[in-house]
């Protein structure tokens, strides 16, 4: 196909995707959409190299890891310090998904395949990506669609979840108020501030290509590091496990340790205006693993799907419950804090925001409900999906390829 003419068509799609997203408040996301727009095309003539013809999925391909330090550079240490009991409950759920997945899936729908499902339901695209990779590395195809549909339908599960409980949890806090009890106010979400610069041009010379430059700069670097630590053999098992950090989790590190000391700037892909061509790329590598995916293939990967999702929610659920009991969470709360697994960020800010406008009666109800719910939320999501699904992806993917 025409390069310009695929690009067109994968747009149009995207814009669909998106147009339906918004009128269903992401309770259809785009995801999914976008999904079943591009597999009926395939099954009625769409060339399945799509992707590969409107050269997104190579430039996918190789931004992944600057997209990874664009994600790191938003986190906000001070943040996550005030909300250290909603970080504790988001690494519970994952490790929840982890066990029950491993030890009671993987009898059912076999080691690699709950090995595989386990970072996209923690988290999602990027986690997806990893695991598709390395699952198509050992010649396995399914798994690697097995992966792009878990991102796809994870969704549908996360935010009826998070909304029910979320609803809960509202009710509880206004029953409270007007008990009288007294809230600590948590603040809400502000602007990431920059640090003091080690290294930054005046604001004249700050151009888009300085921002994708630094970005660039900082991915190379991460990854050129995570192939020399690999390279390293001390005859230590778990020493030279250290070593071994996947170059995807050695971005989102260096994303993290750049900002923070102030080499690099906050969100530099959004400053460069190029944060919507990268992830427009980006999820072009996750459809394209539908390319070549029949009927019968879908239909046979559906109840592996199924097991995992329920068997990986029952271990959000079980995890973040008790571990709200021992830090004296609400657990439904905790369950909302654990269910963001299943659609990280824009989805916790659309959940909370419907939610209290929902269960609310005065402006002052809703902002009320927010300021409890939101922080939360905003933060849970970003230590599930952004950090803890790529790292668990670092771990999992080698044992996927010997497995």
């Amino acid at each position: 196909m025409d390069a310009l003419y695929a690009l067109l068509f994968i747009l149009i799609v995207y814009t669909i995707g998106d147009i339906v997203a918004v009128k269903t408040i992401s309770i259809v996301p785009s995801l999914f959409v976008c999904s079943v727009i591009f597999l009926v095309g395939f099954w009625i003539g769409v060339p399945e190299t799509l992707f590969q013809d409107s050269l997104l999925y190579s430039l996918g391909s190789f931004l992944i890891t600057s997209l990874l330090v664009h994600m790191g550079s938003m986190l906000n240490i001070n943040q996550l310090k005030a909300q250290w009991k909603t970080v504790l409950i988001s690494v519970g759920a994952i490790i929840g998904i982890v066990v029950l997945l491993l030890i009671i899936a993987s009898p059912i729908v076999g080691k690699e395949t709950a090995i595989v499902a386990a970072p996209p339901i923690s988290g999602g695209l990027i986690a997806g990506l990893q695991m598709g990779e390395k699952a198509e590395a050992i010649g396995r195809m399914d798994l690697k669609l097995m992966a792009t549909l878990l991102v796809v339908l994870q969704g549908f599960i996360g935010y009826p979840l998070a909304s029910f409980c979320l609803r809960k949890e509202a009710k509880s806090i206004l029953k409270k108020k007007s008990e009288g009890v007294v809230f600590v106010e948590e603040e809400k979400e502000k602007e990431i501030s920059e640090k003091p610069s080690i290294f930054k041009l005046d604001d004249k010379y700050r151009s888009a290509n300085y921002y994708l430059a630094k970005t660039v700069f900082v991915a190379f670097i991460a990854t050129l590091l995570s192939n020399l630590l690999k390279n390293i053999n001390t005859g230590i098992f778990i020493l030279d496990a250290l070593l071994r950090i996947d170059k995807n989790v050695m971005a989102l590190l260096f994303g993290i340790i750049t900002a923070e000391t102030g080499f690099l700037e906050r969100e530099p892909l959004d400053k460069a205006n190029a944060s919507g061509l990268v992830m427009a790329a980006l999820m072009a590598v996750i459809y394209g693993g539908l390319a070549g995916a029949k009927p019968q293939d879908i239909i046979n990967i559906l109840i592996p799907i199924a097991i995992c999702l329920f068997i990986g929610t029952i271990g959000i659920g079980i995890m973040s419950v008790v571990i709200a009991k021992v830090l004296k969470v609400g657990p439904w709360m905790a369950f909302a804090i654990g269910s963001t697994a299943l659609f990280g960020f824009p989805g916790t800010f659309i959940v909370s925001n419907e939610v209290a406008e929902a269960m609310s009666n005065t402006k002052e109800e809703k902002e009320f409900i927010l300021n409890q719910v939101l922080p939360k939320m905003l933060v849970a999501g970003f230590i599930t999906v952004s950090i803890g699904s790529v790292i668990l992806a670092g771990i999992l993917g080698p044992m996927l390829t010997s497995a």
